[in-house]
């Protein structure tokens, strides 16, 4: 992340990480504070063994996007509000509009949850095991959608149909 202030955001990435059981590390590394250890993380990740970046990062948010550039590994994009952002949209389009050759997949604004879970996505492919948990976890989101849909039903309105 950027900064530690977007680590309410990257927190749920995190716990989506360990509820899969998938080992991952945390930093704070800033484009713009620390560009030197920036660099050194994106080139060494492949080395290292990583298989997907998370980069959260508000404001400019040029972080997924440097990584991106210095890394062949897949970058997750995580756009967060902050304290000087304009509502997330400046964090958005930073990184939503990488120019042809820098990838960054990009989830909304503050989408942690969903940038650990496409994290899991593609570490899924090619390993069944972790392709069954996610078919899991996908179907355990239908099924609170169905009960959600039941529990509705309790609520009476006089002109409800």
């Amino acid at each position: 992340m950027g900064s530690t202030s977007d680590m309410p955001v990257m927190q749920e990435a995190a716990k989506i990480l360990d509820q899969f059981k998938i080992p991952f590390e945390i930093n704070a590394l800033s484009a713009h504070r620390v560009p030197e250890q920036v660099m050194e993380f994106a080139k060494n990740a492949h080395g290292r063994g990583i298989k997907v970046i998370i980069a959260g990062a508000g404001g400019a948010a040029h972080l997924p996007g440097v990584v991106a550039a210095l890394s062949p590994t897949p970058v997750i994009g995580v756009p967060c509000r902050s304290n000087i952002s304009l509502d997330g949209w400046d964090s958005l389009l930073s990184i939503v509009q990488m120019p042809p050759g820098i990838p960054v997949a990009t989830v909304g604004v503050d989408g942690g949850q969903n940038a650990g879970i496409l994290a899991v996505q593609m570490l899924a492919v090619g390993n069944d095991e972790l392709l069954k948990e996610i078919l899991a976890f996908k179907e355990n989101l239908k099924l609170k959608i169905l009960k959600a849909n039941e529990e509705l039903k309790e609520h009476k309105f006089k002109f409800r149909v």
